[in-house]
């Protein structure tokens, strides 16, 4: 069986992740999105938060599971046996980043293999960063994020939206 993981941060999971989670479902027997427990950031979403969101926007997916990982990803691979590591490119300034990880990867662990989706066009501008800043502001992310996710993130910011969401 085909394995694959889906790695990041996902705080908030958008419109930008979900493409990628059901295109890299279609192509694998199994897909896992991992969401990263990184003790160096201050995140919006706690992560037993974002792995929630992330099940609800993955339920109609039965080939995909959520967990959560902390330490290298390459070791987390081996762990749960994935043969292939999901990464999302934006643009071209992703690619050097993330041909670097890959590589150093690729080199620590042979037997596993990374695999580059671009993003829809329509999704290349967005990231998790903007969707939070134009939130934060209350500025309306209805084209960014489903509208439960968008609920959680004002709640977070303690804005009252009422419209489309």
């Amino acid at each position: 069986m085909t394995c694959a993981i889906y790695p990041g941060s996902f705080d908030p999971v958008t419109y930008g992740h979900i493409d990628i989670i059901k295109r890299a479902a279609n192509m694998v027997e199994q897909l896992t999105v991992s969401v990263l427990n990184n003790s160096t950031k201050s995140p919006l979403f706690s992560v037993e938060e974002r792995v929630k969101i992330l099940e609800e926007v993955t339920r109609d997916m039965p080939n995909v599971k959520i967990d959560c990982f902390s330490g290298l990803l390459i070791d987390y691979a081996s762990n749960v046996n994935a043969k292939v590591i999901i990464r999302g490119l934006r643009a071209i300034t992703d690619f050097e980043f993330e041909l670097q990880m890959a590589q150093t990867n690729r080199k620590l662990n042979p037997y596993v293999d990374t695999m580059f989706l671009t993003t829809s066009l329509e999704y290349a501008y967005l990231s998790s960063t903007t969707v939070k800043e134009v939130a934060s502001f209350g500025g309306d992310i209805a084209k960014f994020v489903p509208p439960f996710v968008a609920k959680k993130i004002y709640s977070k910011y303690g804005i009252s939206k009422n419209h489309n969401v």
